[in-house]
């Protein structure tokens, strides 16, 4: 069951992003068969907006927030919140799952 994962860092927390970047990669890497997508927010001219978005495929939602409790950059405090919602896969690749 899709869940979407919406972050939102903490205000002045950029230099916190930029030094747990590569364990954050590496953490996404080994949880890779969960995610449908995953990505930082940014602003129109391409810099950090503050927080990410993931889309998860997992049977419940006390999975998606252990995935999300598992990310490095929870861990070191960097959100300010986390939403969680389920998700209904209409079109994904260009494939209607409806």
């Amino acid at each position: 069951m899709p869940f979407i994962i919406e972050t939102f860092d903490k205000p002045g927390s950029l230099e916190i992003r930029k030094a747990h970047r590569a364990e954050h990669l590496a953490y996404l890497d080994r949880i890779k068969d969960s995610l449908l997508a995953c990505g930082a927010k940014l602003n129109d001219d391409g810099s950090d907006a503050g927080g990410g978005l993931y889309v998860v495929d997992v049977e419940t939602r006390a999975e998606a927030e252990a995935l999300i409790q598992a990310d490095p950059f929870h861990t070191v405090g960097l959100f300010a919140r986390v939403e969680i919602k389920r998700w209904r896969k209409a079109y994904l690749d260009g494939r209607s799952y409806l």
